[in-house]
Formats: structure tokens, C-alpha cells, sequence
């Protein structure tokens, strides 16, 4: 009987040792330490394979871990790379984003933590400090700004949202008279654009290339040298920059008044120009937003122009972090409104010192620039953690803009800017970053500047 007791004594004690021990593999702390050993094994096992070749063999299938206190002292690369190799276990999928200025961050807050975060002013303007004195703050969320010619400001707009008294009566072809009406319009903005023209009359501008231009972006180093400029920590090689599939990548869109098709937004609202107002956001980067998504309404689109603050967030400017925030926010808008095939961030440059500006039609125009994160390293290896399957319509987008303008404005425009990461461009295929002047920029200038912008946008979106 005493035996038989020890017997279920031992048994219940490797029970509770065996639930205790699966308990604490799976802690997290726990987890993370048996990876890091995980590295740490391959990594001496690579070192030993690598260094000391024949030891190896010699003593092939035993293990190594044993090694490492020898490996250190004596191989001093050892070392270094175990640090960097349990450093890079830690990194999550997050880190390595960087805004237009290269402030880094290593930590994405969740959808749920952005919107619990995000404090946006009830009415654009008047309501803050734009130098980062704490603005009145609601509860409301992201504001819209959608104004339709004939419409109130700030008036959101649904898509084929109908009132009462629109529907008249059912015709014989069984479509209501509005349905008929917006079918006729359609057809009408189909055939202005194949006369290229848009609905107000206007000619979309040609993008088309001479050939003689064409054969030169043919060569590589010089497309690359003469429209580009590339960031240190990424790389650009042929087979991204290849000049026949950028500029064959139709853009095109076919215009239709009735549901939204452009987004304009700002992850850095709080940029500001030379001679803006504080609290004033029409002489801020908002401002020009309203006048660029104005112009492009005169070319016939309906645009959205989310007015949300992202880079500000309970008084304390971020401009970093302010790409997750606009991220969620710009997710939401497109769930919303699925037709937008256009989404624009529209920033102001920073550049100590500089000033750009050129002349058109007479009149002092601030200089714009096209930004691309391609999502690539130095080492012109992908950042799978900042995947952007769309890198190649962004990047055949800002080219032929930049062909257009040079045709169109020469001086308008600097060469496109490539950098690593991808500052939000993955959420839709014609996404563009847009740097217009810098802070020594004027608000006059800023002005005249978006509508050669909405221009230029217009002629590719029109695929002329």
C-alpha cells in the first residue's frame, strides 16, 4: 500500500511538473529567450562552419552552444554579429519607418489606440496653434471636407445618394428619370474626354514623349541621374527604374462626377509657409489642399479632402508617428468611399535654408516635388516588414508627371525623390507624396503652384 502511495506521489509530481514547465514555455519572456538561444545556436554553428572548417567535420553532430564562451574572445566578429542577430529577433515588423524628413520610430499604434488618440478640431480654422499649442479638441473624429460646385462648404457628400423628390416616376426602359439624367451625363463626360476635354471645357494637356526623349530614358543611368534622386539608405536599380514599363503604365481614369475618385490628405497639417497665420489652416499645408482639390474639381472629379490631423495629437507635434495615424484614417475613407483610384498626400518640404520658386504665367510658384518609398534597402533588398504592392504604379505615376511638367512648366518641378521606406503609397495604385515649396515658401507662391498641379494631374489621369 506505502508503495502503491509513492507511486501516485511520483506520478502527480511529474504531472504538475510537466503542466508547470508547458505553463512557462509558453510565457512570452520565456518564448523570447528560447528564440534568442534559437540565433544564438545557429549563429556559433555558422561561425564554427565557417571559421574552423575541419573542427567541424570533426566533430560533426554534436552541438556547439558549448562553444560560445570560446568564440567570443577569440573570433571577435562573434560577438558583434550575435548582438546584431538577437537585436534583429527584437525589431518588430514595425520598425525602420521613417517620415519625409527621416525621423525614425519603432512602434505602430493599433487601429483602436489611433482612433482613441486622434483629436481633431470641430471646425478647421481658428481652433489652435499651428506652431503646437494645444488645439480645442472633440470627440468627432476624422472631418471630410467635400465641396460640390454649387454646394456648402464642408458639406460630406455619399456617393449616389438620392433626396426626396428625385425619383419622378419609372420610365419605360424601367430607370427612373435621375438614373436616366446621370446615365446622360456620363455618356456626355465619355465623349469630352475622348476630344480631350474635361466637363468644364478645359483640355486635358498632352503627356505624350518624343521619340528622341524616349530613346534617352531608354538608358538607365541616364533616366536615373537626370529625374531622380536617391536617398542613401535605399537603391534603385534598372529593373525598377525601367523606363519602358513606367511610361506604358496607363493611369488613366474614366471621370464620373457622381462617386468620389481623389483623396487628398495631409499627414503633416501643422506645416506651415513663410508668412502664414497662425491659426489660420487656409495658409497652411490644408489650405492649398482646399486649393488644389478645388481645381481639380473644376476638371470635372469628384474629390474628398480629408482635413484630419494626424501630426498633432493632444497638443504634442509627432511627425513621425503621424504616418500610423493617417494610415488608419485614409483605411477608413477608402472602406467608406471604395471608389477613389486617387489618393494624395500633400506636404510642405523642409529644407534648412532653401527656398524654391520659379515663375509661371507671370506669377512667383512655388516648386513641387514627387516622393517615392519603394521599399527598398541599401543592399537593394525588399522590406518585407513595408511591403507596397504597388511601388511600380507609384513610381510610373510620379514619372510621368515629371515628364509632363518638364514639358509643360520647365522649372516647376525637382527630381523625383526615392527613399527607403513607403510613407503609406501602398493603399492605392496612383497613391502620390507630394513635397510643394518648403517653410521660406510664401502662401502666394503655395497658391499658384496647385493649379499647374491639378494641370499636370489631370493630363495623366486623362491619358493624353
Amino acid at each position: 500500500m506505502q508503495k502503491l502511495l509513492y507511486l501516485i506521489m511520483v506520478l502527480l509530481g511529474i504531472y504538475i511538473l510537466g503542466k508547470g514547465s508547458a505553463f512557462l514555455l509558453e510565457q512570452p519572456a520565456v518564448q523570447e529567450t528560447v528564440a534568442e538561444q534559437e540565433v544564438l545556436r545557429r549563429l556559433e554553428d555558422t561561425v564554427m562552419r565557417t571559421l574552423m572548417p575541419g573542427y567541424t567535420a570533426a566533430v560533426e553532430g554534436w552541438t556547439v552552444n558549448w562553444m560560445a564562451w570560446l568564440l567570443e574572445p577569440t573570433v571577435p566578429v562573434y560577438g558583434y554579429l550575435a548582438s546584431l542577430a538577437v537585436q534583429e529577433t527584437n525589431e518588430t515588423v514595425e520598425s525602420g519607418m521613417a517620415d519625409a524628413s527621416g525621423t525614425e520610430y519603432l512602434q505602430e499604434p493599433n487601429a483602436a489606440d489611433a482612433r482613441e488618440a486622434k483629436r481633431l478640431p470641430q471646425d478647421t480654422r481658428g481652433t489652435g496653434d499651428l506652431q503646437g499649442t494645444k488645439q480645442q479638441e472633440t470627440d468627432e473624429g476624422s472631418i471630410i471636407s467635400e465641396k460640390i460646385k454649387g454646394g456648402k462648404a464642408d458639406e460630406t457628400v455619399l456617393p449616389q445618394e438620392t433626396t426626396p423628390g428625385e425619383v419622378t416616376g419609372e420610365s419605360q426602359n424601367g430607370k427612373t428619370d435621375s438614373e436616366r439624367n446621370d446615365i446622360e451625363e456620363s455618356d456626355q463626360n465619355a465623349q469630352q474626354q475622348s476630344a480631350g476635354q474635361d466637363p468644364e471645357g478645359k483640355e486635358a494637356i498632352s503627356t505624350a514623349i518624343a521619340p528622341d526623349l524616349l530613346q534617352q530614358l531608354s538608358d538607365y543611368d541616364y533616366l536615373l541621374n537626370q529625374y531622380f534622386t536617391v536617398d542613401a539608405g535605399t537603391t534603385a536599380d534598372a529593373e525598377l527604374l525601367d523606363a519602358s514599363k513606367l511610361l506604358t503604365e496607363d493611369l488613366s481614369i474614366r471621370k464620373n462626377q457622381q462617386v468620389p475618385q481623389i483623396l487628398i490628405y495631409h499627414t503633416h497639417s501643422q506645416e506651415e509657409f513663410a508668412d502664414s497665420m497662425p491659426g489660420d489652416v487656409e495658409t497652411s499645408i490644408v489650405g492649398m489642399g482646399e486649393v488644389l482639390a478645388e481645381a481639380l474639381r473644376g476638371y470635372g472629379y469628384q474629390v474628398i479632402h480629408d482635413t484630419g490631423v494626424y501630426d498633432l495629437i493632444d497638443g504634442v507635434l509627432d511627425r513621425s508617428a503621424a504616418y500610423d495615424y493617417a494610415r488608419v484614417a485614409v483605411e477608413e475613407i477608402l472602406r467608406e468611399y471604395p471608389t477613389i483610384e486617387v489618393v494624395i498626400d500633400l506636404h510642405r518640404d523642409g529644407v534648412e535654408g532653401q527656398k524654391f520658386v520659379t515663375e509661371i504665367d507671370g506669377k512667383p510658384t512655388s516648386m513641387i516635388m514627387f516622393f517615392n518609398g519603394i521599399s527598398r534597402n541599401s543592399q537593394d533588398e525588399p522590406l518585407t516588414y513595408l511591403a507596397n504592392p504597388y511601388t511600380q504604379q507609384n513610381l510610373a505615376f510620379s514619372l510621368q508627371l515629371e515628364l509632363a511638367a518638364r514639358a509643360r512648366y520647365p522649372g516647376y518641378t525637382r527630381n523625383i525623390y526615392l527613399k527607403a521606406e513607403r510613407f503609406n503609397l501602398h493603399l492605392r495604385p496612383r497613391s502620390l507624396l507630394v513635397e510643394a515649396g518648403t517653410q521660406l515658401n510664401t502662401v502666394e507662391e503655395e497658391k499658384n503652384a496647385m493649379q499647374p498641379l491639378a494641370e499636370l494631374l489631370n493630363g495623366v489621369l486623362s491619358g493624353k
